[in-house]
């Protein structure tokens, strides 16, 4: 067993290989054979139908979910051989956030962020350093010490980003983030995600069943139907020439959304697409 995960190697960041998982009870595989690789600052989304398996495959990041064949490597270390002190330092260098946010309604902002340090015995002053910085990159100084039922939606998926990032993850997990959010709120929401992304070299995995999140957040994406990988590559790509139906599918309400904005705006979407491609 490994007792740490080691530092940044050359090559890709995350490599699924194989991978597989049953639940007990189940009558069909939660993820079949699944095999594709995350490169490092990479904005990579997950998307599919409910019940593709989206949030099992995520969840083996961190081995929440631990997969019955195949492995996960980061770095290039097979993270299910982690020993018990191994995990805990590997969950340290990912963060995640929720699609319900997942605060402690009874704490302040400042005291939600600030959680995770202080479970972690970091002292006192760096952990207000901290806080402070991270609210800051996040928009919300003037909200430390606001409790949750006094924010927005947005608002408190801000904090949520703040918290998955008191580590100084190399990797944030995004399940769901935006999907009990407004559109504009979504916009922003994913807007901030592109800057921490950009500002700090974060690798992002965001999964999601709306394909104008992915369109708006993402370079490359994989499509995961029933378990199984139906589609993978550049975003651009697979919008524009999609081969399953189930892609099909996912793809028709955001054309029917592009088809309502005027053809420059359009136009805009497309060179962005390609040029994240």
């Amino acid at each position: 067993m490994h007792a740490v995960l080691p530092l940044r190697e050359p090559g890709p960041h995350i490599v699924f290989a194989g991978i597989g998982k049953t639940y007990a009870g189940a009558s069909a595989a939660a993820l079949a054979d699944i095999s594709f690789t995350i490169g490092r600052g990479e904005r990579f989304g997950i998307i599919g139908r409910s019940g593709a398996g989206k949030s099992t495959l995520l969840r083996t990041i961190n081995m929440l979910e631990r997969p019955d064949t195949g492995h996960v490597s980061i770095d290039g270390t097979d993270i299910g051989l982690l020993d018990e002190n191994g995990l805990v330092a590997l969950r340290r260098r990912i963060g995640m956030i929720f699609q319900h946010f997942n605060l402690l309604s009874a704490k302040t902002v400042f005291d939600n962020v600030a959680l995770p340090l202080r479970v972690a015995g970091v002292p006192r002053h760096e952990i207000a350093v901290r806080v402070m910085e991270l609210l800051d990159l996040v928009g919300l100084t003037d909200k430390a010490r606001a409790y949750p039922a006094m924010l927005s939606g947005g608002q408190k998926q801000r904090v949520g980003i703040a918290r998955a990032l008191v580590h100084r993850p190399e990797i944030l997990l995004c399940d769901e983030a935006t999907s009990a959010l407004d559109p504009e709120t979504t916009e922003q929401i994913l807007t901030l995600l592109r800057d921490i992304n950009q500002r700090l070299g974060l690798t992002v995995v965001l999964i999601t069943h709306d394909m104008a999140v992915i369109s708006e957040a993402c370079d490359r994406v994989l499509v995961l139907d029933h378990g199984h990988v139906i589609e993978h590559g550049p975003v651009w790509k697979v919008f524009a020439e999609p081969h399953a139906e189930a892609t099909i599918a996912l793809l028709r309400p955001l054309r029917h959304r592009m088809a309502a904005v005027p053809d420059t705006t359009r136009q805009e979407t497309a060179h962005r697409a390609a040029a994240n491609g």
